[in-house]
């Protein structure tokens, strides 16, 4: 079920409010990028998410697999560079545009709430995104 969390980055600059089922579980990836950063996903359609503030505190990072366009705005505070979200482009999977929250952006949940909430390893590495890899306990 579906309900609003608010979030930001760490010193609060960036905020935002979005309409998200964590039940139904959140994503961890293994592609560079998100391996790196250790980027803790969940997705909401663009209608359901909302920036409260801190849109001229945010930087834009934009990386594209070789051969393809650039599709997702790696979103920084300019103050802390704390990642709260990443926008995405128009993907049929997706319904459109949408945002990938950082879960460990979102206030008022409680270590054991956060360890409830159920995650799914997507291959992006490899580009099978519905697929889990093989190693994925670091993630």
């Amino acid at each position: 079920m579906k309900k609003t969390y608010e979030g930001s980055c760490h010193c609060g600059a960036v905020r935002f409010a979005c309409d998200l089922d964590l039940e139904a579980g959140t994503t961890r990836c293994n592609c560079g990028f998100c391996a790196k950063a250790r980027f803790w996903m969940a997705f909401a359609p663009i209608a359901d998410f909302h920036l409260k503030q801190g849109a001229e505190a945010l930087t834009d990072y934009q990386a594209a697999p070789p051969g393809r366009p650039a599709f997702l705005h790696f979103l920084f505070c300019r103050h802390c560079g704390f990642r709260p979200f990443t926008k995405g482009g128009a993907l049929p999977q997706f319904g459109g545009e949408f945002y990938a929250v950082n879960v460990a952006c979102l206030e008022g949940l409680t270590d054991e709430e956060r360890g409830r909430i159920p995650v799914n390893f997507a291959d992006g590495q490899h580009d099978q995104w519905d697929k889990t890899p093989a190693a994925h306990a670091h993630l």
